[in-house]
């Protein structure tokens, strides 16, 4: 059973300007709860006992969800998140993590069954895909035998047809988590802008076995833009809402 997870939420959200009012993208409500909080509370009723938020900008809006979710939440702050990737955020947990565990974005809303199927799949390396959502700036993702084999935004890159679009739900083994520290420590040298999917699992995709879980019909959002905002709150959330009712 997996008892971790880890929560990206160290960026700014620049592309939301005015609309996310100064505060990181998982603080945004579409509800009475923020975006993260819901992410935690799904987490938490799935048997996952320690979540980790790895945090950068206005990290104090996070630092004070821990009074909330005192018995699971903890936070670490990547102190470089202006000019590094998620990949660096990621790696600010190699000390602290005790894989596997299940790895998040913080600007998404997705379905409680999304975490139920991945928790519950085979396969101890896990990245979840949905069907094709049209919401512009997807991540397309190219599978042989549903095992991972590349992923952009740029569908053109793909040698094949995508199988599905990245969710920015995964779960990751010990021997993967590792693969991907391995990977990014050479890369830093080079570089902090690495990110853990484009980048980290692509690469260690050619030795490590990564599954890619589909679910067509899976109701989920990301919230990168203003646009994506409005379809998530007129669209996206309240079918969520009426599903899970």
């Amino acid at each position: 059973m997996t008892k971790e997870a880890v929560i990206l939420a160290a960026g700014q959200g620049l592309r939301l300007g005015t609309h996310a009012d100064n505060k990181p993208k998982g603080c945004l409500k579409l509800g009475d709860l923020s975006i993260i909080e819901e992410s935690v509370e799904k987490l938490i009723n799935i048997g996952v006992e320690t979540i980790w938020v790895v945090t950068g900008f206005q990290s104090q809006y996070f630092d004070q969800l821990v009074d909330r979710f005192p018995d699971h939440l903890k936070t670490v702050r990547n102190k470089s998140y202006k000019i590094s990737g998620s990949m660096y955020s990621l790696a600010q947990m190699s000390e602290l993590i005790n894989p596997p565990f299940l790895l998040l974005e913080s600007d998404i809303i997705y379905e409680f069954r999304a975490l139920e199927q991945i928790v519950n799949y085979s396969e101890e390396n896990c990245v979840l895909l949905s069907g094709f959502t049209g919401s512009g700036d997807e991540v397309f993702v190219e599978t042989i035998e549903k095992q991972l084999v590349f992923m952009s935004k740029d569908r053109t890159l793909l040698g094949n047809e995508p199988a599905g679009e990245l969710v920015g739900i995964s779960k990751i083994s010990r021997s993967l988590f590792t693969a991907m520290i391995d990977f990014s420590a050479r890369e830093f040298k080079k570089s902090l802008l690495i990110d853990y999917e484009t980048d980290a699992l692509v690469s260690c995709a050619k030795k490590e076995n990564i599954d890619c879980l589909l679910i067509p019909d899976l109701v989920w959002a990301e919230i990168d833009d203003y646009t994506h905002l409005q379809r998530a709150k007129e669209i996206i959330y309240p079918e969520i809402q009426r599903r899970e009712s």
